[in-house]
């Protein structure tokens, strides 16, 4: 049967807008109820259950938040592989993506409770440290993806990276041909400069935006500022490096921090499985 111009005009609509809807608010926080609803009756289960000791991970009670815990883990460690797979609707992308992050917080409430406090350098407490390596990870992560994509489009302006990379080479050539007249030490400066790459710098220099080797600074440093003609043109040259360097290297130190939690978050993942791992059998082994 041949559907409703008006309802599938509806519908497309609908879609639309639910599209433009951040992965946190997903279906009026559908999630966030959801792991605020585990929270609460986990905690009110450790609270209320008459057992001298309190609940621990060996009792009945620290078995039942131990189990759904490791389901939890299991079933948010697969969103990877869930991200090669496009669907819509309640299991679509962006709600899976919306129960990771929520559910994932609850983990601290179950996960710690599971653990009745008793904390050790065992494989158990390995586990429970990893757990909230990735979950801290993870925080950081939806930080970065909220925020950081704004800083980032700003700290470029309307140049891409090709173009902020071709100014400099501009300017590199002007240099170039400005430093001719310069004496020695002038020249050996400005040879510093252009042989220096412009990604110069390892990944801790890029996250603090520090670059104390930076030949560009030395430069702008050794050449003085009442110099000759030709000096001055040189300095006015390196000034404008200077300046589009930092644009670059904001802009290197936002994408540097969006990404680097993905370093840590799936790595401590991994590892924390294999500690999962260890911590169950340990258990059932010991029983």
């Amino acid at each position: 049967m041949a559907s409703v111009p008006g309802n599938r005009f509806s519908a497309d609509e609908k879609r639309r807008n639910a599209d433009h809807i951040s992965f946190l608010k997903h279906r009026r926080f559908r999630w966030l109820w959801i792991a605020l609803l585990l929270s609460v009756v986990s905690i009110l289960g450790y609270a209320l259950i008459d057992q001298e000791p309190r609940p621990n991970g060996g009792s009945w009670y620290g078995y039942t938040l131990g189990t759904i815990g490791l389901l939890l883990i299991v079933w948010l460690s697969l969103l990877g592989v869930r991200k090669r797979r496009m669907s819509e609707g309640s299991w679509s992308l962006k709600a899976w993506t919306s129960a990771h992050v929520y559910l994932g917080l609850s983990l601290i409430v179950v996960g710690t409770l599971h653990t009745g406090f008793q904390i050790g350098w065992n494989v158990h407490t390995l586990a429970y440290a990893l757990m909230m390596i990735v979950i801290l990870s993870g925080i950081w992560g939806v930080y970065a993806y909220a925020v950081l994509p704004k800083e980032l489009s700003a700290s470029r302006g309307d140049k891409t990276g090709g173009d902020m990379l071709e100014t400099i080479a501009d300017i590199d050539k002007k240099l170039e041909s400005a430093a001719q007249p310069l004496g020695r030490e002038g020249s050996d400066l400005v040879l510093g400069v252009l042989r220096q790459d412009v990604f110069h710098g390892g990944a801790l220099a890029r996250l603090t935006n520090s670059y104390p080797g930076c030949a560009t600074a030395k430069a702008r440093a050794g050449i003085p500022a009442s110099g000759s003609e030709a000096e001055a043109r040189v300095r006015e040259l390196l000034s404008a490096r200077a300046e589009q360097l930092d644009q670059i290297r904001r802009y290197l130190r936002i994408k540097a921090m969006l990404e680097i939690w993905l370093f840590i978050h799936i790595p401590a993942t991994i590892a924390l499985l294999a500690a999962l791992l260890a911590h169950v059998i340990s258990v059932f082994y010991y029983w």
